[in-house]
Order: C-alpha cells, then structure tokens, then sequence
C-alpha cells in the first residue's frame, strides 16, 4: 500500500500539480529579469522571474533594471515558488522576500513588463503595469519604449540580413 501512495505522489508532482519552492541566497543578477540563486548545498541555479520580461541589457532602461533589482535582493536569503524550468534550464518562479513579490515589485516600478505571453492571467501584474504606465514610471518615462520581446526580434532579423549579405 505505502508503495502505490508512493508512486501515486511521484505521478502528481511530475504532473507539475504542486509549486516546489527553493529558498537561497541571491549571488548574482544577470539582468532585470534574471539572477542567480545558491541554495544550502551550495548549488546555483539560474532563475528567470515567471510572469514579467525586463529590457535587455544593452537596450534602453536595462541597467537600470538590472541596478533596481539589485537593490531589492543581491546579497539577500530569498524563496522562489516555482513549477518548471524554460527551455535554457533556468527555473520559471516568482522570488520574494520578506514576503514581498520581487516579480511585481519590478513591474510596479516600471522597470520590466508584464509578460502576457506567459502569464496572461495574473492580473496583479497587469493591473500593476497599468499603473506605472500610468505614472510614467521607470520606462513608461519614454514616450515610446520597445518591448524587450520586440527588441531580441529585431536583433535577430538584423543578424539574419547580415549573414545573408555576408558582412
């Protein structure tokens, strides 16, 4: 019987029907949206902040994003609630600390999207973007700032004519 609970349980999570969640301590921020966790066993894993998509680095208000969410939690002892990995292996999660969400933290201040794509029913975060677009904070400042999913296109077309023009 205990081995049938066993296998049923196993079943379940690998269905992806409970959010694990791994606690750490932040050792690095790659970008607005991404950063670098080491837990207890001294493990670093990569976690990409579910739900919203910052400027890139190299594009206008990435610093900024990335320097903002430092801020918040670089050299801090975090938790991640998370289901799943993307397709790079970074664990999709929503960090928080001192129970305050970091994802939405980003978000409110205008310094990172809220990423329909993926997270098309979290309206916390929507409502949150409304808000700061709003404002005009973080971002919303430009009259016109480019989302980072349409700034990564359109470097990737660039690099495609290069390459079929042979520079």
């Amino acid at each position: 019987m205990k081995s049938i609970w066993i296998a049923l349980f196993g079943i379940i999570c690998c269905m992806g029907l409970f959010a694990d969640t791994l606690n750490g301590y932040v050792v690095g921020v790659s970008d607005g949206d991404t950063v670098k966790v080491l837990d207890a066993g001294k493990k670093q894993h990569r976690i990409r902040l579910l739900g919203i998509d910052a400027p890139e680095s190299n594009q206008a208000f990435g610093q900024k994003s990335k320097q903002y969410l430092s801020s918040l939690i670089f050299n801090k002892n975090v938790s991640i609630a998370y289901k799943e990995k993307d397709q790079y292996g970074r664990i999709l999660g929503t960090i928080f600390y001192e129970n305050e969400n970091i994802n939405l933290k980003m978000v409110q201040a205008g310094l990172a999207w809220h990423y329909v794509y993926f997270a098309k029913d979290n309206k916390e975060l929507a409502e949150a973007e409304a808000a700061a677009r709003k404002e005009k904070l973080g971002l919303w400042a430009d009259p016109n700032p480019m989302p980072p999913w349409d700034f990564r296109r359109q470097k990737r077309n660039n690099s495609k004519k290069k390459q079929f023009k042979g520079e």
